[in-house]
This record gives C-alpha cells, structure tokens and sequence, in this order.
C-alpha cells in the first residue's frame, strides 16, 4: 500500500473518529474483513496509531476459543473456522463499545500468536475513545451469530489481496509463530484457505473495498 492510499484510508478513519460533539452513537467501530493474511490486523494498527490517541484496536482473535475446548470439540485441526470462536461473546462485547455506560472502561481480550491463545481483559477502552478499530474474518459473514456483526459497524471494509501474495506470507508467518514449513505449508491449504474462501462471500457486503499489494 502506497502512502496515498493509506493517507486516504486513514483520513477516512479520522472522520469517522472526528463526530459532532454530542453526536450518536457515542462511539463508532470500524471493522476491517478479509481472508487470512491479507493485512488487517497491519492496517489496523497502522491507522490506530495515526490517529493518535483517538482510536484502539480490538481485534476479533480474542474471541477464538481455548485449545482445551477446540480439542473437546474435535476442532483443533481447524482452528479459525467460524465455529471456532465465540461469535456471540464477539457480537455482545461489540454492542458494549458501541454504546458504554456513562463513565465505563470496557475491558476487550486479546490473542497471544506465541501461545495460541485468547488473553481476557487485555485491552481497555476507556470511556474518552471516539472510535474502535476491529479486525477478523468474518465481520461480514452472514450465518449465525455473525450476521449481526455488520449491522453494529459504522463502516466495514473488505482487504482484498492477490492469493499469490497472500498465501507465502500466511506461510512466513506460521513459520515464525512455530510450525515448521511443511506443517504450515499444509495448514494454509488445508485450513486457512477453506477459510478465505468463505471469507471472500461477503466482499460485497462492505462499504469499502481496499485493494492491498
């Protein structure tokens, strides 16, 4: 992404965050969608930090569910899928952030890559922050609890990247998490690619699409 684009993007985010004193909703949430390597949680960050102080990123990984309970379930092996996280739990912290109790911090997990697992309470949204960065795959996904994901964001916007860019850096970044390459190598065809097609039925239900390089 070329520093016009991201400055377009981030000046879009600033309008979102920059409301009418007084305005409604008290808060706004930006949600960014995409397959798996695609550069969300990047961009995410990225606009977080320019907006410097007017924004925090809650990303959707903090809703996966624990190893133990995947491996309960008979779903380790394909961790990310939809059913592999709290989607209800996701879609109520949401509704919370868009509207807080006067006053209120809401407390928002996080996902540690190192430990491959959900960290609660990680992540405080104080009661001054005008806007919330979320980031998954499946903010635009229309089964289940997932459908009302899209109706509590401001606005949506959907990372779309070229698989033959996308799928060595879902590799690299498997690698540098642990899996050895040919472990993440099929991981990436078997698991997150299943998963990006699904994410990519709901490019049209963005706002925006972004096209990433």
């Amino acid at each position: 992404m070329d520093a016009q684009q991201f400055d377009r993007l981030a000046a879009r985010a600033r309008a979102l965050a920059e409301r009418p004193a007084g305005g409604h909703p008290p808060r706004r949430i930006l949600g960014l969608a995409g397959a798996p390597g695609a550069g969300k949680s990047t961009l995410a960050a990225r606009l977080v930090a320019r907006l410097d102080g007017l924004a925090v990123l809650v990303p959707m990984d903090g809703f996966h569910l624990a190893q133990a309970e995947l491996e309960r379930l008979g779903r380790a092996g394909r961790k990310g899928a939809p059913d592999t996280f709290d989607a209800a739990g996701y879609l109520a912290l949401l509704a919370r952030l868009r509207a807080p109790a006067p006053g209120t911090t809401v407390y928002a997990p996080a996902f540690d890559r190192a430990l491959e697992e959900p960290v609660a309470g990680a992540i405080p949204v104080g009661p001054a922050i005008p806007l919330v960065v979320t980031e998954g795959n499946y903010l635009l996904h229309d089964e289940g609890a997932w459908a009302g994901v899209l109706p509590l964001l401001d606005e949506a916007w959907y990372l779309d990247l070229d698989a033959r860019l996308r799928v060595p850096r879902l590799v690299e970044r498997h690698v540098r998490f642990g899996k050895d390459r040919a472990r993440a190598e099929r991981w990436v065809q078997d698991s997150d690619e299943a998963n990006a097609r699904l994410v990519a039925r709901g490019r049209d239900r963005a706002h925006l699409v972004v096209p990433m390089t």
